[in-house]
């Protein structure tokens, strides 16, 4: 008998791993490797996926449960899938069950229950027919019946069943308690026209409606919902219904699948020629593509440069080659931008995987994929586990963006998935930007070498000139302490203020950065010194002037808006700081009739709201886009020929190595917002620290003396990319007891690294070397009512420091689980607070 190894649905260490389960006999032929399955699991029934099969088990047949039943029609995932997800599992230190989990469509989470009907136009023969044993034609009665009946009543049938789905002659759908099935229309299917034509005349002369109807059906003859039909002949359902009676149409229930662009028209759109840098830029590609050859490359091209075209042309040449791409972007902002321009290009063969869809949208959407009828996926960070079976090219576009890295368990990065997917299928991976993260430039393949960051090598791409030789904008750096010493104390400098004055009069655009929401960052009481600060956090709450309340940004909480100090009851409450809801009241103020839009995380909760913004901007129904980071990455107005930077330094102090990085690639970004078409672009940047090299690199658009610079205090310090970090954070509602349990962690830890001989001292030899830096209290000591505490693994060379801090976790494992005490591990993070 076939045995099942199956992942049950229970994240925690004690149940990461397969489980065996036999397959009953009515289930045989339907559990694949990949199927989502119910099993008895003690007292309870939970979901699982099925990872393996086997003929045989280590136990007893008889002391095996069997599985009681099989959750879709079509496995959701298939082996290629699976054998990412525990590569996933043993990279990122995290449960089987959670790795695949990630993988799965939020529609598929939910209760749900699956039904099975025939597609539209779908024909079987007559042989087909009389072979399923009754199955067609009670599938052919038009309601669809549910897949859980049909594995009961028809067992015999389960491989005509699946090759059917798989052909698409019939269709599997669910009903969702979150609302994600689809809508159900009645649909007619008409026979032929020349069936039609001769029973009009056999339809009674008094009976003209039903003449009316059988006339319109010949003439179109194609199947039509009845609504339409009905108000097309101007009769009722029920004259239709008697012609089902007469044997010239059948009528059916369908259900419409949810499609987010159905309301936009895409025009058309041709490859454009490229440049010579361009073509250069895509050959090697091409040939990794005609290759089969799983290859990574870099494209290092500044703002303007034509990334996107060159993105375009691989993808149409993995089409050519009967292959499949995923293109993913950080910021859901581009996702609207993108679409617009794969839609154009490539039509229906587009599919949309992102958050601010529906979950019965992206279900659909994930369906199309699934069954072959779409051939390029299009979205964020998960849209790389689309579930296509031959990808051909996987496109990270601005990959140094961090969004690509989840901060929840499987705490993956969508990078390395991307590497490791595209050498299973042969694929190659193309990584966009204009400021490469420093651990991919160091694996580029032109770098010394002896980086430590795992991606492998990289080939290296230049584009250093934007297209048609258009000039990088001019970047002005305002020191705002100096703007201050003559007496300027509002929030734009004089430069700045003189540049918004002059594009308003010459109907041009402008694009101003702020990097923070809200109205003010703290609210203080100028009395008694007291600042409001969130009851469950160490943070202090931002004002939000819109709602008249004081928020948390990191668990939400919120109370109404001071009118006196709830310390010592002073009137003397003072707003500090600016965000961007400040700046737009200031913009008003300075500007009368200026026309501002303001997209930061409370302007664009809405779905649509990203696109219906941009969309305005672009058909210059507003003078300036004012936001958050979400406004700086990979937009195109061509009007645009302003750009302003508030605060450029306001991330330069956090307790980050990377954040010195980060400032400077956020503002390359967005500086390459400004003349990016006919008009030239000028860009000026404010800031209280003007002489720091983040800021004085961009004004010279100097990526490669920054990178030197950088890369060389990284080797100094030992940081990535010339070696590797693990952070395990510890969280409890007692300090004491964060620091008995981490305290443990790190002396064990230290411990088996001296016993296999490892260094812990980092030098400049290069030698293998593992260092444990705490327990310390985390850079945001309290979240949520817990204290957090962390260690941090930073080690380099032949150390398997996974390894090692699973098993040490695994020896403290029970005093943490007694204690109360929550662990996560973060291997490679990208955010150190």
């Amino acid at each position: 008998m076939t045995i099942a190894r199956v992942i049950v649905d229970v994240p925690s260490r004690d149940t990461d791993r397969a489980f065996d389960y036999t397959i009953p006999e009515r289930l045989q032929g339907w559990v694949e490797i990949g199927s989502r399955v119910a099993v008895p699991f003690g007292p309870r029934k939970l979901q699982g996926i099925v990872i393996g099969l086997a003929e045989d088990a280590d136990v007893e047949l008889a002391k095996l449960k069997p599985i009681e039943e099989v959750l879709d029609a079509l496995p959701p995932l298939s082996p290629e899938l699976v054998e990412l997800g525990e590569w996933m599992s043993r990279r990122w230190l995290c449960p089987l069950t959670v790795s695949l989990q990630a993988m799965l469509p939020a529609a598929l989470k939910g209760r749900s229950e699956k039904y099975v009907f025939p597609a539209a136009g779908a024909q079987w023969s007559d042989e087909e027919t009389a072979r399923s044993g009754g199955l067609l034609l009670a599938l052919r009665k038009g309601k669809p019946l549910k897949l859980a009946m049909l594995l009961q009543q028809y067992p015999e049938q389960g491989a005509a069943l699946k090759r059917w789905l798989r052909q698409g002659r019939l269709e599997e759908r669910q009903r969702v308690e979150d609302k994600s099935s689809g809508k159900t229309v009645y649909t007619v299917f008409p026979a032929d026209a020349e069936t039609l034509l001769k029973a009009v005349e056999e339809i009674p002369a008094r009976a003209s409606k039903q003449r009316e109807v059988v006339r319109y059906l010949a003439e179109n003859n194609d199947p039509i919902a009845v609504a339409r039909l009905a108000a097309e002949a101007s009769t009722t359902s029920a004259t239709i219904r008697s012609l089902e009676e007469r044997g010239l149409l059948e009528i059916r229930s369908v259900t419409e699948e949810r499609d987010p662009y159905a309301d936009r028209d895409f025009t058309a759109s041709n490859p454009m020629v490229l440049t010579p840098k361009q073509a250069t830029a895509l050959a090697p590609i091409v040939d990794a593509l005609n290759e089969r050859s799983s290859e990574a490359f870099l494209l290092h091209g500044v703002t303007g440069s034509g990334k996107t075209e060159v993105y375009l042309q691989a993808i149409q040449r993995c089409l050519e080659l009967g292959r499949e791409a995923i293109v993913l972007v950080p910021e859901i902002a581009l996702t609207a931008q993108l679409v617009e321009r794969f839609k154009s290009r490539f039509g229906a063969l587009v599919a949309v995987l992102h958050s601010r869809l529906s979950n019965g949208e992206r279900y659909d959407e994930w369906r199309k994929i699934r069954e072959g009828r779409a051939q390029v996926a299009v979205g964020a960070r998960s849209a790389i586990f689309a579930p296509f079976s031959s990808i051909g090219l996987i496109v990270i576009d601005e990959e140094h963006e961090t969004s690509y890295k989840q901060e929840e368990s499987p705490r993956y990065h969508a990078r390395e998935v991307a590497i490791e997917r595209a050498r299973l299928h042969g694929a190659a991976v193309v990584l966009g930007s204009a400021t490469p993260a420093l651990e991919t430039y160091e694996a580029a393949a032109h770098t010394r070498g002896g980086s430590q960051s795992g991606l492998g090598k990289i080939g290296y791409i230049g584009l250093p000139e934007r297209v048609a030789n258009r000039p990088l904008p001019g970047v002005q750096i305002v020191d705002m302490r100096e703007e201050l010493k003559l007496g300027n104390r509002a929030m734009f400098s004089r430069s700045l203020a003189a540049a918004i004055k002059d594009r308003l009069e010459k109907q041009e655009q402008i694009v101003l950065l702020l990097n923070r929401r809200g109205y003010a960052t703290f609210v203080m009481c100028r009395s008694c010194g007291y600042t409001a600060a969130c009851p469950h956090c160490e943070i202090s709450l931002t004002y939000h002037r819109g709602s008249s309340n004081l928020r948390c940004h990191y668990c939400g909480y919120s109370e109404a808006e001071p009118k006196t100090c709830p310390s010592c009851e002073s009137p003397h409450i003072r707003f500090f700081g600016t965000g961007t809801q400040k700046v737009e009241e200031a913009l008003a103020e300075a500007f009368p009739g200026i026309r501002v839009i303001r997209m930061d995380v409370d302007t664009t909760t809405e779905k649509g709201s990203h696109e219906r913004w941009l969309t305005e901007f672009r058909e210059r129904r507003a003078d300036v886009l004012l936001g958050t980071q979400m406004v700086a990455k990979g937009l195109d107005f061509p009007y645009v020929t302003l750009v302003g930077v508030l605060a450029a330094d306001s991330a330069l102090r956090l307790p980050d190595f990377r954040a010195p990085e980060r400032t400077f690639q956020l503002l390359t970004q967005v500086a390459g917002r400004a003349g990016r078409h006919e008009l030239p672009g000028e860009v000026i940047i404010q800031t209280y620290d003007p002489e720091h090299e983040s800021i004085t690199s961009v004004q010279g658009h100097d990526y490669q003396g920054f990178v030197e610079r950088a890369l060389l205090l990284r080797k100094q310090l030992g940081y990535p990319p010339y070696g590797r970090l693990i952070g395990v954070t510890f969280s409890h509602e007692s300090a004491a007891m964060l620091l008995s349990i981490g305290g443990q962690f790190a002396s064990g830890l230290r411990e088996r690294a001296m016993e296999l001989g490892i260094r812990k001292e980092f030098d400049s030899t290069g030698a293998s070397a593992l260092e444990v830096l705490g327990p310390v209290s985390s850079p945001i000591a309290r979240l949520k009512d817990r204290y957090r505490f962390q260690c941090m693994v930073k080690y380099r060379g032949d150390v398997d420091a996974s390894l090692l801090v699973s098993r040490v976790l695994g020896e403290i494992g029970e005093a943490a689980k007694r204690g109360g005490v929550q662990i996560s591990v973060d291997v490679d993070p990208q955010m150190m607070l």
